[in-house]
């Protein structure tokens, strides 16, 4: 047998004897997890399920890596798994690694649901426009279809866009061998752009003048003893010190500005030349700056977060590999799910219907709640209950990296109270010819005045926004646009959705019978991939115990 390049055991052991012994012990998952690490898997169930314009990942990178979950023991049985999104692959993906024999049904014509990445040759086709906030699209209409255009290498993430570094999506990304790079969540040289501003101005000189002029009067309050009552005398030291760091303010107690500001023109050989003064703090506080500086400052942000190089869908690609592309049948659509005293039955659009021991249900609860069956009217009403919100994003490919060579702004965000909300600049591909500006991301009432638009009206909306912000050059060298809108989505119809109540909550996480359900909506941490994968964790989980016990 020729040499593979692995060390071979002292003792002589085989690949076929290591590989027998590992099934004798773990089962089919567990032997066929180590074939793919040997390179013995078979081609066709580990060649990648097409996520448009996905390349595999470098031979560096060899998937699975060591997990820190796993699923033991028991005898496994048939699953059918509703939608491969993020949650449906992870449940696949787990159940497999156990031996569970899966079946995933997928009514779109790609893997990923809401982990959307769009390149050149994609297309993106979206429902009719709602006829009002709130209302459901026409089943089986279809509006505009935009063709993408964007150059070799190009890449747009409208989804999912970023990871927290304390997020189970990053352990994923570690053991299915997915590569990492720094998302620039902040950037103090990003702009911020208010309605009480008369122009917009970089985000560290609105941080400077808010901490300068907060410093200011806590530290005069301070000094004229309003605070007696609550600091001891020690406390009101510790106090006009930290604010005195804090704020730039100086022994005076007044905030004057200073170099933190910025500079127009930058230090160098000569010492630059500062912004100047601030504005009066009543022009200060008049701008609305407190959602502006803080939107880094949930335990779901940070910085840095991070993204999966070359796009998101590295992820849902990555787990698709590794259920295998025999498993998963695209362009199927659910039309019925019914419980059996045998087992579960799924009906599918144009097909036979398919039987398995259990089911998995990771589709959005608003459509789940559409689907015939005999899940429960306590079910489908739980199902239901959760209202689908509104988030709209546009990526803007240009010839020239503008915000880098004028502005020299390298990733990070501009925030602003227009319609547009955030404007992004891409955290890769720094200096080279082309990039790819996320020209809106908006939600709620700001993304719905979007989705109604075609995409042309869209884009120059847009336009007209950002040229606020950057001026003539945000219109200008413009070589492609492609928006989303998520309430738009045909098989999704939301970006994610919001619990009026935590009672439909609750009944969701126990089976329907033999039907388990999976997202994120059944997490506290709805529109986070994290939400899905902790989701499809706690499902498999309930479901192989009860597998278990059962058999």
């Amino acid at each position: 047998m020729a040499n593979d390049g692995l060390p071979r055991p002292d003792n002589g052991l085989t690949r076929r004897s290591l590989l027998v012994g590992i099934g004798a012990a773990g089962g089919a998952g567990a032997m066929y997890a180590a074939m793919g690490v040997l390179g013995l898997a078979p081609s066709k169930d580990t060649a990648p399920v097409r996520a448009v314009g996905v390349t595999p990942p470098p031979a560096q990178y060899v998937p699975p890596q060591r997990s820190d979950f796993s699923l033991r023991g028991g005898t496994p049985a048939t699953v059918v798994v509703l939608g491969a999104g993020v949650a449906g692959l992870a449940s696949a993906y787990e159940l497999g690694k156990a031996g569970y024999d899966c079946t995933v049904l997928e009514a779109r014509d790609r893997v990923g649901g809401r982990s959307l990445t769009l390149r050149g040759g994609d297309a993106v086709t979206e429902l009719p426009a709602l006829a009002a906030a709130g209302t459901t699209p026409a089943p089986g209409g279809t509006g505009e279809t935009q063709r993408v255009s964007f150059g070799e290498g190009t890449y747009f993430n409208a989804g999912p866009a970023r990871i927290a570094q304390w997020m189970v999506t990053l352990d994923y990304c570690r053991e299915l061998g997915v590569p990492l790079e720094v998302f620039v969540n902040n950037n103090a040289s990003a702009y911020v752009l208010t309605a009480g501003m008369s122009a917009p101005v970089r985000a560290r000189t609105a941080r400077a003048d808010a901490y300068g002029y907060i410093s200011e009067l806590l530290a005069k309050a301070t000094d004229e003893g309003a605070l007696d009552a609550h600091l001891s005398h020690a406390d009101k030291e510790s106090l006009l010190d930290f604010l005195t760091q804090f704020g730039e303010i100086g022994p005076s107690r007044a905030y004057t500005g200073g170099e933190r500001r910025g500079y127009r023109v930058n230090p160098g050989v000569a010492p630059g030349t500062e912004l100047g003064a601030p504005p009066p703090l009543t022009e200060v506080l008049s701008q609305g700056l407190g959602r502006m500086l803080t939107m880094d400052a949930g335990y779901d942000q940070a910085m840095p977060m991070f993204q999966p190089v070359g796009g998101m869908d590295a992820i849902v690609s990555a787990l698709a590999r590794q259920v295998g592309a025999g498993r998963i049948r695209t362009g199927t659509r659910v039309t019925g799910i019914t419980n059996r005293p045998e087992g579960v039955e799924v009906a599918i659009e144009g097909g036979a219907p398919l039987r398995a021991d259990y089911c998995v249900a990771a589709l959005p609860p608003h459509l789940l709640a559409r689907i015939p069956g005999n899940l429960g009217a306590d079910v489908k009403a739980a199902l239901a209950a959760p209202v689908p919100l509104s988030a709209g994003k546009l990526g803007l490919e240009y010839g020239r990296r503008w915000w880098e060579l004028e502005d020299r702004v390298y990733g990070g965000a501009t925030e602003t109270d227009l319609d547009v909300g955030h404007i992004w600049y891409p955290s890769h591909g720094f200096h080279s010819e082309r990039g790819l500006v996320v020209g809106y991301y908006n939600m709620g009432q700001d993304a719905e005045s979007y989705n109604a638009l075609p995409h042309r009206e869209r884009l120059r909306r847009a336009l007209a926004q950002g040229h606020k912000v950057h001026g003539e050059k945000y219109g200008a060298d413009l070589l492609a646009s492609v928006s989303v809108a998520w309430r738009r989505q045909p098989h999704i119809e939301g970006a994610w959705v919001r619990w009026p109540s935590l009672g439909g909550f609750t009944v969701l996480q126990r089976p329907a019978g033999r039907v388990y359900f999976a997202g994120d909506w059944l997490t506290h941490l709805i529109a986070w991939q994290a939400g899905a994968f902790e989701s499809a964790r706690k499902v498999v989980t309930d479901l192989h115990h009860r597998v278990m016990k059962e058999g």
